[in-house]
């Protein structure tokens, strides 16, 4: 890793929630084709440090950056160019309701300045068929499964060949089995196309199932540790944390 250049990195950073303050000193390296979870009770800050990575939050102190940007000095007109080079998956999918699998995904498409009517539709096949969604391709929104929207979710997410994706809870709203199938798409696209995977998540057992490097949040900082470090902060009842 030493000789690798860093696809998002942070050092001495201080992360923002709101008007407040919520990590202090974080330090994090994440480099193509590592596999994160950012994990910790609620409230501990894990939201709050994907939305710096995506500049959605003002960088509150020390040093970060993304995919090249300096999140200490990008400026607003570049933040369209920084996400472009991030996937961002959301637990709640966050799909327009009144279009098509195919549609959702060209509006991402033309949206991201692709003009080629006949190269969107091929990119727009090759990442359905990387979530084995495209013989769902003209179906709605609410006639797909959770499952199946969280699949055409990260198809979008995958749509500018991103360096890194982000998944804030992305197996939030789904049943464990369904869970697992996501876990699996997303384990294999880190795996086969070297992608990095930042995710949040509150689920410990995913995290003792797909191994990865571990940040947890706590107490006002967020560290890499292993799983047996302090217990990880879990929830014996839940196997949550």
């Amino acid at each position: 890793m030493e000789n690798m250049e860093p696809v998002i990195s942070f050092e001495k950073a201080d992360i923002a929630g709101g008007d407040s303050t919520v990590i202090y000193g974080l330090d994090m390296k994440v480099y193509p084709g590592d596999f994160i979870y950012i994990v910790g009770k609620v409230g501990t800050g894990k939201t709050s440090i994907i939305r710096t990575m995506i500049a959605e939050n003002r960088l509150a102190g020390g040093c970060g950056a993304v995919c090249g940007y300096d999140l200490g000095k990008i400026r607003e007109k570049e933040i369209p160019f920084l996400r472009r080079k991030l996937g961002v998956v959301f637990q709640d999918f966050q799909l327009l309701m009144d279009r098509n699998v195919e549609e959702n995904l060209s509006f991402v498409l033309r949206a991201t300045g692709w003009k080629d009517s006949s190269e969107s539709a091929g990119r727009i096949r090759d990442v359905l068929d990387a979530v084995g969604m495209r013989h769902k391709a003209h179906k709605m929104p609410h006639q797909l499964s959770g499952g199946e929207q969280q699949r055409v979710a990260i198809a979008r997410a995958l749509l500018n060949r991103p360096e890194v994706i982000i998944a804030d809870e992305p197996t939030g709203n789904l049943d464990p089995e369904t869970a697992d199938g996501i876990m699996n798409l997303l384990t294999r696209i880190n795996r086969e196309r070297g992608t990095a995977i930042v995710m949040v998540t509150h689920n410990i057992s995913l995290v003792e199932r797909y191994p990865g490097r571990v940040m947890v949040c706590g107490d006002e900082q967020c560290t890499e540790r292993t799983l047996s470090d302090n217990g990880q902060g879990k929830d014996d009842s839940t196997g949550e944390i």
